[in-house]
């Protein structure tokens, strides 16, 4: 049996998709933060079969939570202070978002103007699909 401790302040990102949690720890850059993460993969789950779940020791406030949404929303975030869940935070789609994936149409104003922000837009909520704000080129990739 794997024991890993509880965090008294930070979150815990549950019910990531098996063998995702490493893109998720890229995406959110914790690389870069000055906290203690531990990654669990392929954790047992009565909802999904397997599971993959992040702890992470730091400010919740550091957490990108579109980022999040956008690589999947159906990820549950508990939100933990003393060493218990205060709280769990719903993921939505964002409407909006920037510089986490690019535009790959060569004809985009993104490809020609290197400093403009890769801006896309919720188009179909439902089918969950985005749009560059620039050319209406589609994101059919998910992370």
């Amino acid at each position: 049996m794997l024991n890993v401790g509880k965090i008294e302040e930070g979150f815990v990102l549950d019910h990531i998709k098996a063998g995702k949690s490493l893109s998720v720890y890229d995406h959110l850059q914790l690389d870069k933060l000055d906290c203690t993460v531990a990654i669990i993969k392929n954790a047992k789950s009565n909802k999904m079969g397997k599971k993959d779940i992040l702890k992470v020791e730091c400010d919740i406030d550091k957490l990108n939570l579109d980022v999040l949404a956008f690589i999947d929303h159906n990820i549950t975030v508990n939100v933990i202070k003393d060493g218990e869940i205060v709280s769990k935070k719903d993921l939505v789609l964002p409407k909006e978002i920037k510089n986490i994936i690019k535009c790959k149409n060569p004809r985009c104003i993104t490809s020609i103007e290197q400093e403009l922000p890769h801006i896309f837009v919720l188009a179909d909520e439902v089918k969950e699909v985005y749009r560059c704000k620039y050319c209406e080129e589609k994101f059919s990739e998910r992370l």
